[in-house]
């Protein structure tokens, strides 16, 4: 961190040093007709190394940010500071990331995770699209307005497509019957056998990317209706659906740890009645099924009598952890004899008197022997069949368990973090400076931003779509690089949904702050082309990882083509069939 803001104020040093400034260039190629003067007498040279080129826009001038950071109108002086500004910004991104990874680690999970992250982590794109609006006239906003859009844009796709697919290559492992084996990488780059798996959280991930793009197709109504008079309210529409998203996303993710559980909790409580359930079919003296297909009470009850070890009409919590000792859990699930116990008691004891009557033990093993027999076929034989559908239904446990690991994930507070007030106050301080320096040079980056475009006549779009996102997103291009290179799938599915998380903020929180700039400031609407660009890139993309957990390396070529696929599809739609 030291080094970084020694570079900081010595970067900050030299912009302010730095004035207005207006560049010009000596050409290596010119005419004979050159005209160089000396003093009055003009003299026509016939070398092509004294000509002068102006690599700016045709006296023009521009104006100081905060009357004192430079500006300049020349090609090179604009891309200088574009890559300065970009860096500042970098390194916003980065204190904002740190930071955020301190507090995490300090206070777990829930409203950190779940609310703070997210937000901070689309900060410095959100500063950028708010200021390329605000300043100016009108006519300033409306052609300004465009570096947002373009930031915007850019980082959804280069995170979903770019980085998308070099976490897939960078994290290859062999693929077993759909499962990636952690380190194992002997398929070289087999397109098929070779890849990344994921647990099921980062398929509600991408589902719940493809729906933040809902305020996209709202604000694209008119265009496909040729309507001009519904844009405005269509905006206003818009806005509001992408805010009420952004709050109802933030509440999910508040909450998610603890659906994490739930479900988890749900998964072993479940292999912990099939235990049991395969306990009885061993040791039953008959069928469990009568010839109807309805349970064989004689059985069970002998069963409950043989559980029942003091005959007392009860199978108390002694008996029945007695009865658990000869099960064996640990095969699926690392579960103790005493939460096995637990949950058995949760299931039978609807009573909750800490017992278990033979009523209630023959209505618990009843309800689980229905839902066996609805997965027997309707015109099957429950008893001959029982042992295969119970293997079946321990097939079933065993991937619900593997799509819902989670790792080591908790929303308990971390304890035992060392120096845990001094990490405390270097995260706080890591995230005032991010935002402090995001908040500082977003506005002269998107004035110099605009600057290039007016000194080279690229359209602005194609600057800020390519520039920025790469000032913005590559901190957290890095992490998840990084993250996916461990070859392991807990941390692939840990990068997967950050990625997919980090996009579904830019739907929802940047795009928010744009349609609120375009309907405050009454802009016009010209960014049709965009927006179905977006709209194409993550649905494709949201819906390869909705329904499936392993991503083949075929997976990231598609995903990386996506992005001069989205460059050129702009190009052909705003510049070629003129849409607007």
């Amino acid at each position: 961190m030291s080094n970084h803001l020694i570079l900081f104020f010595l970067l900050l040093l030299i912009l302010i040093l730095c004035g207005p400034t207006n560049g010009r260039f000596t050409s290596l190629f010119q005419s004979s007709s050159d005209l160089v003067s000396d003093g009055g007498v003009q003299q026509v040279h016939h070398s092509p190394y004294l000509a002068l080129n102006r690599l700016s826009a045709a006296d023009s001038s521009c104006d100081q940010t905060y009357g004192f950071l430079p500006c300049t109108t020349s090609v090179i002086g604009n891309l200088f500071l574009i890559l300065v500004y970009g860096y500042l910004m970098f390194l916003a991104a980065t204190y904002l990331s740190n930071g955020s990874e301190l507090l995490l680690e300090i206070l777990g999970p829930g409203i950190v995770g779940g609310l703070f992250l997210p937000i901070l982590g689309a900060l410095p794109d959100a500063m950028l699209i708010l200021v390329s609006g605000l300043s100016g006239t009108t006519a300033t906003a409306q052609s300004q307005v465009a570096v947002g859009m373009g930031l915007l844009a850019g980082s959804t796709v280069m995170l979903l497509t770019i980085i998308w697919g070099s976490c897939v290559i960078v994290g290859k492992c062999d693929l077993v019957d759909s499962k990636a084996l952690d380190a194992q990488d002997t398929k070289g780059f087999s397109l098929t056998e070779s890849g990344v798996s994921t647990d099921i959280w980062t398929c509600y991930g991408a589902r719940i990317m493809v729906i933040s793009v809902i305020p996209f197709l709202v604000v694209q109504i008119p265009q496909a209706l040729n309507s001009t008079s519904g844009r405005h309210l269509a905006i206003l529409i818009g806005l509001i659906i992408s805010l009420l998203l952004l709050v109802s996303y933030c509440v999910y993710q508040v909450l998610q740890p603890w659906i994490q559980r739930r479900k988890f909790a749900y998964v072993k409580h479940k292999h912990v009645v099939f235990g049991l359930l395969k306990y009885l079919r061993k040791h039953a003296l008959g069928r469990l099924f009568m010839d109807d297909g309805s349970p064989n009470r004689d059985v069970i009850d002998k069963l409950f009598s043989a559980i029942d070890t003091d005959k007392d009409g009860n199978i108390s919590k002694t008996e029945l952890r007695a009865l658990i000792v000869g099960i064996e859990f640990e095969e699926i699930i690392d579960l103790d004899h005493d939460d096995a116990v637990d949950k058995i008691m949760i299931d039978f004891d609807t009573s909750h008197n800490e017992v278990i009557d033979k009523e209630e033990f023959f209505q618990g093993i009843k309800r689980w022997l229905s839902k066996l027999k609805q997965r027997l076929p309707s015109s099957g034989d429950p008893g001959p069949q029982t042992e295969r559908f119970l293997n079946d239904f321990h097939q079933e446990i065993k991937r619900e368990k593997d799509l819902l690991d989670v790792g080591e994930q908790s929303d308990e507070v971390v304890e035992g973090v060392e120096n845990s007030k001094w990490t405390s106050i270097k995260a706080v301080l890591l995230l005032v400076l991010g935002t402090i320096i995001a908040a500082a040079f977003a506005d002269p980056l998107v004035d110099a931003v605009d600057n290039f475009s007016d000194a080279t006549s690229i359209p602005v779009f194609f600057i800020s779509f390519i520039a920025l996102p790469l000032a913005t997103n590559s901190s957290e291009a890095v992490t998840a690089i990084i993250f996916a290179s461990r070859d392991k799938r807990e941390t692939a599915s840990l990068t997967f949904s950050e990625l997919y998380g980090a996009a579904t903020m830019n739907n929802l929180l940047c795009l928010a702050v744009f349609l609120a700039l375009v309907y405050v400031r009454d802009l016009t609407w010209e960014f049709s082309a965009e927006v179905v660009v977006i709209l194409i890139v993550c649905i494709v993309m949201g819906a390869l990882a909705s329904f499936r957990t392993h991503f083949p390396l075929w997976t990231s070529i598609l995903a990386i083509l996506l992005y001069p696929f989205s460059l050129a599809l702009v190009y052909v739609l705003d510049y070629v069939l003129g849409w607007s």
